[in-house]
C-alpha cells in the first residue's frame, strides 16, 4: 500500500470510528498523538454523529462544573463547547505534524460537529456553550477565542479563507464582550457581567495578533496590544510575574493561578516581539517561562526512580495551553530548556498514566485518580504530543 492510500485508510477508519492500531513511525510523539486521537474517536463517540462524549464511560447525568452557574442541561448526549473545542486544538496540531494528514478528519468529522454549538439566532452570533437545538445556553467568550485560535491556525494549514472569515466573525464576539469597566478588557461570559478573566483577555490578545499576522489590518494589532497591557497592568502578580484568574467588576482579584493564563500571556509578548521587534517583550517572555515551569512544574520522584519536574495534578489542557507558549518562544530563543520539561512529562504520563483502555489520567503523578476520562484531557494530550513531534531538542 503506497503512502496516500494508507492516510486516505487512516482517515477513514478514523472517522468510522474503527481502531486501527499502531501507527509506525520513528517520532514517538507523533505515534502517540495518532494513537490517542484514534482512542477518542474509539471511546468517545456518540453514534451516527460527528459529535463526542463528555466523558468514558459515558455518564448520562453528569454536571458541569466550570459553568458560570449551576449546570441545568438534561440528558447530555455530547460534550459541552469546552471540552469539545479541545478536539480541534489536537486536529490542529496533528495537521502541522503530519502535513495535513488530518484535514479530512477535521472538515468531515469535527467542523459538522462544532456547527451544532453555532448560535446564529441571538447576535453577534458565537459558538454556545451546548447544543443549538437544547435551545439557548450562556455564551462564553474563553470558549470561542480559542475556536477563533484554532480558526486561524486552521487558515495557516490550509490557505483557504472560510476558516480566515470565521476566526474574523468570532473576534466580533470578543469585541463586544468589552466596555469602559475596570478601564476595558474582555468578560468572561456573555449572560453573566461579573468578571474579566485573563482566559478572555490574553488569549483575546493572541488572537488578535495572529489576525495581524495574517491580514495585516493595524485594528488588530492595536486592539491585541491593547489586552495584552490591560491583562499584564490588572492582572499581573508583580511578586512572581504570573498571573491571576480574574478581577470582578468591584475590583476583587480572583488570585487563582493556572497555567494557561500564564502561559497565554508568554505566548502574547513573543508575538508582540515578532511584530514590534521591541526586545522588552522578549524579555518579559522570558522572565514569565521561567516563573511558570517554576511554578507549574514540582519535583516528583516517579515509579521509575528518577527524578522529574512534573505538572502534578494539573489540568492537562491549562498545561496544553501553556505549551504553545513555550513552543513561540522556542521558536524565537531555540532554549530548549522548557521543551525537555514538556517532553521528560509526556514521557512519564504515556509510560505511567494511562488506564488499561489507553486513555490518560488527569494527574500523572497518580496522586489523584478518577473513574471517568474527560475528553478535554485526552484531547490536551494529543495537542501536546503532537506540538513536540517535529522539534528535534
Amino acid at each position: 500500500m503506497n503512502r496516500k492510500a494508507l492516510l486516505r485508510g487512516l482517515c477513514l477508519i478514523l472517522l468510522i470510528g474503527i481502531s486501527p492500531g499502531i501507527i509506525h513511525s520513528e517520532n514517538r510523539n507523533l505515534q502517540r498523538a495518532k494513537e490517542t486521537m484514534e482512542r477518542i474517536y474509539r471511546f468517545y463517540d456518540v453514534g451516527n454523529s460527528p459529535l463526542l462524549r463528555e466523558n468514558y464511560p459515558f455518564v448520562a447525568d453528569y454536571k458541569a462544573g466550570y459553568l458560570a452557574g449551576e449546570d441545568k442541561t438534561p440528558q447530555k448526549k455530547a460534550a459541552y463547547l469546552w471540552p469539545f473545542s479541545g478536539t480541534f486544538s489536537a486536529l490542529n496540531a496533528l495537521m502541522k505534524a503530519s502535513e495535513k494528514e488530518y484535514l479530512p478528519v477535521c472538515k468531515e468529522r469535527y467542523l459538522p460537529g462544532l456547527k451544532m454549538y453555532y448560535d446564529s439566532k441571538r447576535t453577534p452570533a458565537c459558538y454556545q456553550s451546548y447544543l443549538a437545538e437544547a435551545g439557548f445556553s450562556d455564551r462564553f467568550y474563553d470558549d470561542n477565542v480559542w475556536l477563533g485560535i484554532d480558526f486561524a491556525e486552521l487558515y495557516h494549514s490550509t490557505h483557504d479563507k472560510i476558516y480566515l472569515k470565521q476566526a474574523q466573525v468570532i473576534w466580533r464576539f470578543i469585541e463586544s464582550g468589552t466596555d469602559d469597566k475596570l478601564g476595558g478588557g474582555v468578560y468572561w461570559c456573555e449572560q453573566k457581567k461579573q468578571s474579566k478573566n485573563t482566559c478572555s483577555n490574553a488569549p483575546g490578545a493572541v488572537l488578535a495578533l495572529k489576525l495581524y499576522r495574517i491580514t495585516h489590518n493595524k485594528k488588530y494589532f492595536t486592539e491585541g496590544k491593547s489586552l495584552y497591557e490591560w491583562t499584564k497592568s490588572n492582572l499581573q502578580d508583580p511578586t512572581d510575574q504570573l498571573y491571576f484568574d480574574n478581577k470582578s467588576l468591584d475590583g476583587k482579584i480572583g488570585k487563582a493561578k493556572f497555567a494557561y493564563n500564564s502561559g497565554q500571556m508568554l505566548q502574547a509578548a513573543v508575538l508582540l516581539y515578532k511584530i514590534t521587534k521591541d526586545k522588552s517583550y522578549l524579555e518579559e517572555a522570558k522572565s514569565v517561562a521561567k516563573a511558570s515551569i517554576n511554578y507549574f512544574a514540582e519535583p516528583f520522584q516517579g515509579k521509575d526512580g528518577k527524578e522529574h519536574r512534573l505538572f502534578i495534578d494539573r489540568n492537562a489542557w491549562f498545561v496544553a495551553v501553556m505549551l504553545r507558549g513555550f513552543v513561540e518562544l522556542y521558536s524565537v530563543d531555540r532554549n530548549p530548556e522548557y521543551l525537555n520539561v514538556y517532553q521528560d512529562n509526556l514521557d512519564y504520563a504515556w509510560d505511567n498514566a494511562r488506564d488499561a483502555d489507553g486513555l490518560f489520567y488527569g494527574d500523572w503523578s497518580l496522586k489523584r485518580t478518577e473513574k471517568e476520562k474527560w475528553l478535554l484531557t485526552q484531547a490536551a494530550m494529543v495537542e501536546m504530543y503532537g506540538s513536540l513531534a517535529g522539534i528535534k531538542l
